[in-house]
């Protein structure tokens, strides 16, 4: 049995995003695509603003590995879109995102519309092996566990 959407409380950080008309499919709702560019966003300015990663030309970049998302109600232009995020797991140099999708303005109790899972690993700038977590940056996904 499919488990029910997780909810807008279910995690610690969110951010809003308006949608394009260009996120909108022939089918009339927001193409699966485009919602892994607003999860990814959101997770880059997370670490970009409070991880510290220098994506430009630091040593350490994190590149996606998985990615995964389960859609229980459609999204569509004109709308705006809360991405809210949570770390799941940690690991030496990987971290493991969950994020929820809701229909903004979310309103208390409000459920996903869609709900994904994606993985960092921190790897070497030049090398691409992987690298253990600086603390500053292990630090700043440990805040955003639930």
């Amino acid at each position: 049995m499919r488990p029910p959407p997780s909810r807008l409380s279910d995690y610690p950080l969110s951010e809003t995003f308006t949608t394009r008309w260009a996120d909108n499919d022939i089918y009339g709702h927001i193409n699966n695509a485009a919602y892994y560019g607003f999860i990814d966003t959101a997770v880059n300015r997370f670490m970009i603003a409070r991880a510290g990663i220098d994506i430009h030309s630091g040593p350490v970049i994190a590149l996606v590995v998985e990615t995964g998302c389960r859609y229980h109600a459609p999204l569509s232009f004109p709308q705006d879109v809360v991405v809210a995020l949570k770390v799941a797991r940690i690991g030496n140099s990987s971290v493991t995102w969950h994020a929820g999708l809701f229909e903004a303005p979310t309103e208390e109790g409000a459920t996903a519309a869609a709900e994904a899972h994606f993985t960092h690993v921190l790897v070497d700038r030049d090398t691409r092996r992987p690298a253990a977590w600086p603390d500053r940056m292990r630090d700043a996904l440990a805040s955003a566990m639930a």
